[in-house]
């Protein structure tokens, strides 16, 4: 009897945590296995955020264009391996009209600044100190993350964690093919 109990107790506590994360915009396991999030389908919100560099970065699909932020800090572990292979890869593919843009997140600018230029970011770089953009519109609590968004604010695509160049490409060709 008590491994029934047991057993009900573990099914319970499985799908509420399923339902909380869905409600929270966290992720789920899709019928694919891969994770998936509650954004994919939604438009999100434009935004413009001081540039890390200079002058001020918006969302890419403001003007039209499909694009990919991938959300990093310089105190992110995954994100220092991360950087610099996506660095290398933007600066020798054309990504076409698919704009790829870096959000720093919850940083210190002159820590985010050393971190670009030490592994070579050619792309534009917002900065968002106070995860306006990350926690606010996005839901994120964790980073790296990288998210594909058509030409009219429709996330396609939110990948978890470092994500490996094949699967950037991917997701460039895929944001490309349908805008």
């Amino acid at each position: 009897m008590m491994f029934v109990s047991l057993g009900i107790g573990t099914v319970a506590a499985v799908a509420l945590i399923v339902v909380m994360s869905i409600l929270t915009g966290g992720s789920v396991k899709s019928n694919n296995g891969l994770p998936t999030s509650a954004l994919v389908g939604k438009k999100v919100a434009s935004y413009s955020l001081s540039g890390l560099v200079s002058g001020t970065d918006k969302a890419p699909w403001a003007s039209g264009h499909p694009g990919v932020l991938i959300f990093f800090a310089s105190w992110c572990a995954p994100c220092r391996g991360e950087m610099p292979k996506v660095a290398k890869w933007v600066s020798s593919h054309n990504e076409g009209n698919v704009i790829v843009m870096g959000i720093d997140a919850g940083d210190v600018r002159s820590a985010a600044q050393t971190f670009i230029r030490k592994d070579h970011v050619t792309f534009p770089v917002a900065f968002d100190p106070y995860d306006d953009v990350t926690a606010g519109i996005f839901k994120f609590g964790q980073l790296p993350e990288t998210v594909f968004v058509n030409a009219h604010g429709v996330v396609k695509q939110v990948y978890f964690g470092a994500i490996p160049a094949g699967q950037l490409s991917k997701g460039i060709i895929a944001l490309g093919e349908t805008d």
